[in-house]
């Protein structure tokens, strides 16, 4: 049992770099053409709308891993006990918000998904003016920003952890070093993914 559990731990791990990781990296390239202009934005989507075999790429590449990652995120979100209560260490509340986050993007991919991806199957064209409309509710906007830092959160400390878990930066100095690049990835993405959020509501 404790093979298993290792053996996937991780896979949960590794799935969440390649190739959820890589996607919300991609995902928020393509919206922050937004920043450009309708025009731009829906040139983006089109042209990934467009790849071949975009279905089974969705299947395989997102999907699939995205359901592993998310049902066994919160089979580890529950089982796992934190201290931040009695030790409030930098690690600790990091580890607590990683949690956390994860929680909340169960909820707001759902939402996100069926607001997107499904309404498109029904018919809906995803382009500017759908991610307009649904944005141009305040409080939509506000779940939408808070959405996309807590994926930006949940990554780019996930990432962290891979590094960790995977005995990529065994030494305190390389995890000091690999903190302060999560950091930075944190920052940059928070700001492309935040600055597209405002463009569809500014237009």
């Amino acid at each position: 049992m404790a093979q298993r559990d290792f053996v996937s731990r991780r896979l949960h791990s590794f799935l969440g770099l390649i190739p959820i990781g890589l996607f919300l990296v991609v995902h928020l390239t393509v919206n922050f053409y937004a920043t450009g202009g309708a025009q731009s934005f829906n040139q983006a989507a089109n042209f990934m709308e467009n790849l071949p075999y975009l279905i089974f790429l969705e299947i395989v590449l997102i999907y699939l891993p995205l359901l592993f990652h998310a049902i066994y995120g919160i089979y580890i979100a529950f089982q796992a006990k934190t201290n931040v209560n009695r030790f409030k260490y930098y690690r600790n509340w990091l580890f607590f918000f990683q949690r956390w986050t994860g929680l909340f993007l169960v909820i707001f991919l759902a939402w996100h998904i069926w607001e997107t991806r499904v309404q498109m199957a029904l018919g809906e064209p995803l382009d500017f003016s759908m991610m307009q409309q649904i944005l141009s509710n305040p409080w939509m906007c506000a779940f939408y920003i808070v959405g996309v830092l807590s994926a930006v959160f949940h990554f780019s400390n996930g990432l962290w952890a891979f590094m960790v878990h995977w005995g990529i930066t065994v030494s305190p100095k390389s995890q000091k070093a690999m903190a302060y690049v999560s950091v930075i990835i944190f920052v940059l993405l928070a700001i492309v993914g935040v600055s597209a959020v405002f463009a569809f509501v500014g237009a």
